[in-house]
């Protein structure tokens, strides 16, 4: 597998319901983590949130309960998509660098977020699918486990609040390390 020395690792949280969005509403991104890893060493880097300010849609009661994030945290701190993305290329290096997520999700939701609010997508085309990864890579599992589920394969420790991006994206920059060592 060919990477960049930094890998990025990102980890999206988006509006969602217990069932089926309320009329008019859709599931939109509402936080980008991010960080950085070293490939070689697995160190981490530039840790963070961005929290993003949905256009078409509210966070749910369901979606506070399993984020932690309020629509209050997005209408006093959230930016915009398009400004959002600006901070992965300006920040992150985002179009040159080997990045990651933990399944296809984020990658199929960020192609789908560019394309519906017409911004040009932030990403290169060097993607790490790291559930797919972790399932070819570890000895027993051999099949696509959710990250939580990997982690305490791996007797790796969760950090953080586990459907925070800012978090799950250090401890899928963990589970990636593991791989790559392997």
């Amino acid at each position: 597998m060919k990477t960049t020395d930094n890998i990025l690792i990102i980890d999206l949280e988006a509006t969602c319901w217990d069932d089926r969005p309320p009329r008019g509403q859709e599931s939109e991104i509402i936080e980008i983590g991010v960080c950085i890893m070293d490939a070689k060493t697995g160190k981490i880097s530039q840790n963070e949130g961005i929290l993003v300010k949905p256009q078409y849609s509210k966070v749910s009661p369901f979606c506070t309960e399993l984020t932690s994030i309020t629509q209050k945290m997005l209408d006093e701190e959230g930016i915009l998509l398009e400004d959002a993305l600006d901070i992965l290329r300006a920040e992150y290096d985002s179009e040159d660098l080997t990045w990651a997520s933990y399944g296809n999700y984020d990658l199929n939701m960020l192609q789908n977020q560019a394309r519906r609010f017409n911004v040009d997508y932030p990403l290169s085309d060097d993607h790490i699918n790291v559930k797919t990864l972790f399932g070819q890579t570890h000895p027993t599992v051999r099949k696509s486990v959710g990250m939580a589920r990997a982690l305490g394969e791996l007797n790796f420790k969760l950090e953080g609040t586990h459907h925070r991006g800012v978090d799950d994206a250090k401890n899928i920059a963990k589970i990636l390390y593991w791989c790559l060592q392997q």
